[in-house]
């Protein structure tokens, strides 16, 4: 018990200047292939780490994927390795943040885990790592000079002069009620939700349609997720971690639903894209 609050002691010394390093970031930025796997996403790893991220705080992107800020200034975000120590028999995985100069600001213990499926071992493994990012208690503080960018611009707009003969233009305020449309629907109301009927493949497609309800019926280890019509249109599983749920697709998609500020978000990979969509279910 001495030996273990020795540890931490010493633990908590050495991350502490670092820790205060990290709130100074905006962004975390996820690879979607880490160097140390040859597939993209490979074992769910680049989703997990991304809603690990999210949940602890951060507003984390994938590297393809950047908010014009970032985009203009590389210095807000952190970039995430993966570093991979992993034998036969363990799974030995710790993540490490870098900043725009590829210096290290903050690096996580190791996670472990012996379980024989890849999947649930690096899911496993990376939960434990970050038990170090959650204790970090990370709350993003921006420097002065980000603080005082948004005034200078404002004053700058203000001061713009109009131009000379402006049109006098009348403005036309455009009325959108459901009075004034055109066409109503006259199509009746489905009221009673009916069993739905197997469908042979679930197809996670880009350009699927997800905004209407589906409603979660309970299957084996999880739950189908069904529409109005009715139709399954995703099969989704239990994993280790609550309101976090993997889709297998037969097709090759693969995937997760999790829960974030009280919604459900479907993220997937589809030949090589990574989709995010809302989802409003009713379990």
């Amino acid at each position: 018990m001495k030996k273990l609050i020795v540890l931490l002691v010493v633990f908590g010394i050495s991350y502490g200047y670092s820790q205060e390093n990290l709130n100074a970031y905006k962004y975390v930025i996820v690879p979607k292939k880490f160097d140390a796997f040859k597939k993209e996403n490979q074992y769910k790893t680049s989703t997990l780490i991304k809603y690990l991220f999210i949940q602890n705080g951060f507003d984390a992107v994938y590297d393809d994927a950047l908010p014009p800020d970032l985009e203009r200034n590389r210095c807000l975000g952190l970039q995430v390795l993966l570093n991979d120590e992993s034998s036969m028999f363990t799974t030995k995985t710790s993540l490490t943040l870098k900043d725009c100069a590829s210096k290290e600001v903050f690096t996580t213990l190791m996670g472990t885990s012996k379980k024989k499926q890849y999947e649930s071992s690096y899911r496993e493994a990376l939960t434990e790592a970050f038990t170090t990012i959650k204790a970090s208690n990370y709350t993003y503080s921006p420097s002065e000079a980000e603080e005082v960018s948004v005034p200078v611009v404002a004053e700058v707009m203000e001061k713009q002069v109009e131009p000379k003969n402006k049109p006098n233009v009348a403005v036309v305020q455009q009325v959108a009620t459901p009075e004034n449309q055109a066409y109503k629907s006259k199509e009746p109301v489905v009221s009673n939700i009916k069993k739905a009927e197997p469908v042979e493949a679930v197809v996670m497609a880009e350009k699927e349609d997800y905004s209407g309800i589906l409603y979660a019926q309970e299957i084996e280890n999880g739950y189908q997720l069904v529409d109005s019509t009715p139709k399954i249109r995703l099969k989704i599983y239990r994993t280790s971690m609550p309101d976090v749920f993997s889709v297998a697709n037969e097709n090759g998609g693969n995937g997760m639903v999790f829960k974030k500020d009280g919604k459900w978000y479907l993220e997937y990979n589809t030949n090589g894209t990574m989709t995010t969509k809302e989802l409003n279910i009713k379990f």
